[in-house]
């Protein structure tokens, strides 16, 4: 599914095409995402203005003077900026209409994704309220983790996943992560000291920051707003790589099951 780099990626995509644009329609061709999308409240945005956009976690907001619109991509979701006459295929739900002659459009072919219409306060909303830091923050260090990881007897793997520790952290990422720091993933995550979790902390901040450099990872579903794929997977030292030989050490990367996830390690690397 899209992780943080990849929404942050759609982010960037959308932005300046979004930005200070009118809305001229919203078009919703089905209504049936992970939770009922309002379509009557959501068409009477059209004559507002997209003032501006922001992500929280894996969610894009467009604010408007009359509500913040919240996207989500869900399992296999992606958003497309195209012309406004472009003819819609299987899956494209939604389209935000816009006055310069484009359109956002929102494809969701398992349709776990999600739009709503969300008023100011919108970070008390139940789906933002309890949310960890964002990971790039300077809200989020070594010393963060570790006073939230004491009598926490989860695999640390579990622990950086969990959105209410960190946002934006998923399954390849947290792998990814968790090699760089040399820590293994089933380790309880209250036994790791202050000193490692500061280097688990920078090497989180550099491993999703590389990824957004590189316009997310590409697995199954994903592709940029201009259609192009991420490319972060030519990057992945353990994720996927069962069986094949560790780039530091050569010895064979391992897969285990954690928190109902695979979980990619080197079982030399990482103690």
């Amino acid at each position: 599914m899209p992780e943080l780099p990849e929404v942050e990626t759609t982010l960037r995509g959308i932005e300046p095409h979004a930005r200070g644009q009118l809305i001229e329609n919203i078009v919703v061709r089905n209504a049936g995402l992970r939770w009922p999308v309002p379509v009557p409240e959501l068409q009477a945005l059209a004559g507002l203005t997209v003032d501006h956009l922001e992500r929280r976690a894996k969610y894009i907001l467009l604010h408007t003077a009359q509500g913040v619109i919240l996207l989500h991509l869900g399992m296999s979701g992606s958003m497309r900026v195209l012309p406004a006459n472009t003819p819609p295929q299987k899956h494209d739900h939604i389209d935000i209409v816009l006055g310069s002659g484009d359109l956002i459009r929102l494809n969701d072919p398992r349709r776990f994704g999600c739009c709503l219409l969300l008023q100011p306060p919108v970070q008390q909303h139940k789906l933002l309220a309890n949310l960890g830091p964002e990971p790039l923050s300077t809200a989020f260090d070594g010393d963060y983790l570790f006073e939230r990881s004491r009598a926490k007897k989860t695999p640390v793997k579990n622990f950086i996943m969990n959105g209410n520790t960190v946002v934006g952290v998923g399954n390849i990422y947290a792998s990814e992560s968790l090699f760089g720091a040399g820590i293994r993933p089933s380790t309880q995550a209250a036994k790791i000291s202050r000193a490692r979790y500061h280097v688990l902390a920078d090497k989180i901040k550099a491993v999703l920051a590389k990824a957004i450099e590189a316009g997310g990872t590409t697995l199954n579903d994903f592709t940029q707003t201009d259609g192009k794929p991420g490319y972060f997977t030519q990057e992945l030292q353990v994720y996927g790589r069962q069986g094949e030989p560790c780039n530091r050490c050569s010895t064979s990367i391992k897969s285990v099951v954690i928190g109902q996830r695979n979980t990619f390690f080197c079982p030399s690397c990482q103690k």
